[in-house]
């Protein structure tokens, strides 16, 4: 059958990509390496440093993970060609939406384990932190960056990522001001980078009686979380403390009592807030791991060997400093302007689907080939 002919072709022409990404993943010496690491985990003095034996089993996993990854895509490549031989040679027409189905799950599980070989910087494995800031334009912006709020947590939830709300500041009369959220899972870093800098809207305003045509900005700000502290130093000596009353949801508890916490660490002048969890020492705990995301990504971004060396970075929330611009009117565009990569389908991207653009960043990213400006 014709159908079945094409699918077996295209399953074909992909082989070689297949078996290209067993090299790229490095797949021979990830199973050497678990053997090691296995064998260690056997010694009698293995559990004498717990913090190390963690680490050890923790990176055991992840290979193994890898390894059953890459082993169950080539199986799911086998039981599909297996399938459309079998629904050929008998003229079995009933089988053909669930080959359809077995190559298109195969597809996007290749498409997603080769962009995993791109993901190769010191934080990328890590989970991350989004912070979002609404630029001028009152509360314009600030429904902007609510909107860009859903987008991010839609997306994340679409990954099986855990996203928990640590600092929630709401517009004045609609949206957000301000917020910063954790997005825990393997990767997470990894793939949200490519959404660090100025987001651009262009719409009718819905706030506008005149129905007159608005541009807004938000900052989207990604940082990598930290689980080791003796990664990023953080002398107490170096860090201001406030304490204050949290506004907003959170029920009487929330109104009542100083369990916000406002952190500044005094050489850089990064200022960190948290008040979402109920206690204060939560909110301190968050307000820390918060921090040190920020230091360690101001850190590489400014190539510094010491956190001591940090200067702070501020983004300028304006015209001409966006990444990406979303235009809902005078037509439906959605378009990064580093790499080139658009789509005319807006109401998918604002409903998470922005899987193109982290694709063509960080294979921009890796290949150096970026879009002119």
């Amino acid at each position: 059958m014709i159908q079945y002919d094409e699918i077996r072709y295209s399953l074909n022409d992909r082989k070689p990509q297949l078996e290209e990404l067993r090299v790229s993943l490095a797949l021979d010496a990830a199973a050497q390496e678990v053997e090691q690491l296995q064998a260690q985990a056997q010694a009698p003095d293995f559990w004498d440093d717990p913090e190390n034996s963690q680490k050890i089993l923790q990176k055991i996993k992840q290979l193994q993970d890898k390894i059953a990854r890459y082993e169950k895509l080539v199986s799911l490549y086998e039981d599909t060609l297996t399938l459309i031989e079998m629904a050929d040679d008998e003229g079995d027409e009933s089988l053909l939406p669930e080959v359809k189905a077995s190559y298109k799950q195969f597809c996007s599980d290749l498409e997603s384990q080769r962009l995993e070989t791109l993901l190769s910087e010191e934080y990328d494995a890590n989970s991350a932190m989004i912070s979002f800031h609404a630029g001028a334009g009152g509360t314009e912006a600030q429904d902007w960056t609510q909107m860009l709020f859903r987008m991010y947590n839609h997306w994340a939830v679409s990954k099986g990522y855990k996203w928990t709300v640590l600092e929630y500041l709401d517009g004045e009369d609609a949206g957000l001001k301000s917020a910063t959220v954790s997005v825990e899972g393997e990767n997470a870093y990894g793939y949200l980078k490519s959404e660090n800098g100025i987001h651009r809207l262009v719409r009718v305003s819905p706030f506008d009686a005149s129905g007159r045509r608005q541009t807004s900005f938000a900052a989207i700000e990604i940082m990598p979380q930290i689980t080791d502290d003796t990664e990023i130093e953080i002398r107490p000596e170096d860090l201001k403390v406030d304490t204050y009353r949290s506004s907003g949801a959170g029920g009487q508890h929330v109104n009542k009592t100083e369990s916000a916490i406002r952190i500044t660490h005094i050489p850089s002048g990064v200022v960190v807030a948290c008040q979402t969890q109920r206690s204060q020492h939560q909110n301190r705990e968050y307000a820390m791991q918060m921090l040190r995301a920020k230091l360690a990504e101001i850190k590489a971004q400014q190539h510094l060997e010491k956190i001591e060396d940090i200067k702070g970075v501020q983004m300028k929330i304006e015209w001409g400093s966006q990444i990406r611009s979303y235009v809902f009117m005078p037509y439906t565009l959605v378009k990064d302007h580093r790499t080139g990569c658009e789509t005319g389908n807006i109401q998918a991207v604002m409903d998470g689907d922005i899987d193109a653009f982290i694709t063509a960043y960080l294979t921009a990213n890796a290949t150096g080939n970026w879009e002119k400006q």
